[in-house]
């Protein structure tokens, strides 16, 4: 069985207070976009004990497949449905990592789904809700096929209405990997005057003034260039642009049929259209 896990982008993000258990309270726009990856699962063939062999391709996975979200996932249902059998599970990565596109939640996000259809699990929706938010903060989001406010740690979600396909969007990805505990270590968290889902809901020209992700100027600090891109997105045209996540990737809203004029500091970097 084959899903193909989108990435997201943050319309605003606000860092509002440092919790007890560590994480911290967050206000943003989950948005979906896209760009995908590819995971694909089936019945083990295997005649070996081992419950899970994983491969990948597309863009390099660094470090050790244990620690990736779609084994996590197999490992996080096995251990409540132990007839759940040993699988061949492949990921094709198109989603940059450590970007702020949420690719590896959508993936792991996706294996719950696969398991869950292919098996014969009967989670409903909540349920699988409740296994997501113990891969990560951000994964519930990916059950939801539409814009939604996030709260909490970003496990708390609603639904709103939001829609940008009347703009064409740009993402640009500078190849910089963001450690998200740094750039939380970065912030300061403090209440904000608006929500960002009252923002949104405002016209798309009062956003530039009123719409901030936290981790924008810390990052921006440390990495001067993603500033450029911002400023570049700007120039090129686009109605509001930011930094999504703890970055590094940006986004440019720009008017529908917008064709980007390449730059030289733009020619060498990945640039997404959608």
């Amino acid at each position: 069985m084959i899903q193909y896990p989108h990435s997201k982008i943050n319309l605003g993000l606000s860092i509002l207070a440092k919790r007890q258990d560590g994480f911290h309270d967050i206000d943003t726009v989950f948005y979906p976009v896209n760009l995908k990856d590819i995971v694909e699962i089936t019945a083990s063939s295997k005649d070996d004990s081992e419950p899970i062999h994983f491969s990948h391709s597309g863009l390099n996975i660094p470090g050790d497949t244990s620690n990736n979200l779609c084994v996590k996932a197999y490992h996080l249902l096995k251990a409540d449905f132990h007839h759940l059998p040993a699988v061949q599970m492949h990921l094709h990565k198109m989603i940059p990592m450590g970007a702020g596109l949420g690719g590896g939640s959508s993936d792991g996000t996706a294996v719950l789904q696969i398991l869950n259809s292919l098996f014969h699990l009967q989670l409903n929706k909540t349920q699988l809700i409740q296994y997501a938010e113990k891969l990560g903060s951000d994964c519930p989001f990916f059950l939801f096929d539409q814009p939604c406010q996030a709260q909490g740690k970003g496990e708390i979600l609603n639904p709103i209405a939001i829609d940008l396909s009347a703009y064409t969007l740009v993402l640009i990805h500078p190849q910089i990997h963001i450690p998200t505990p740094w750039a939380f270590q970065q912030i300061t968290p403090c209440k904000k005057e608006k929500e960002i889902a009252t923002i949104i809901q405002q016209p798309l020209a009062t956003w530039k003034q009123e719409l901030i992700n936290d981790f924008e100027a810390p990052v921006m600090k440390a990495h001067p260039m993603i500033g450029s891109l911002k400023d570049e997105l700007y120039a090129q045209g686009a109605l509001y642009a930011s930094m999504t996540g703890s970055g590094s990737s940006l986004f440019g809203i720009f008017p529908k049929g917008f064709t980007w004029a390449l730059t030289p500091l733009t020619q060498q970097l990945r640039l997404d259209t959608f």
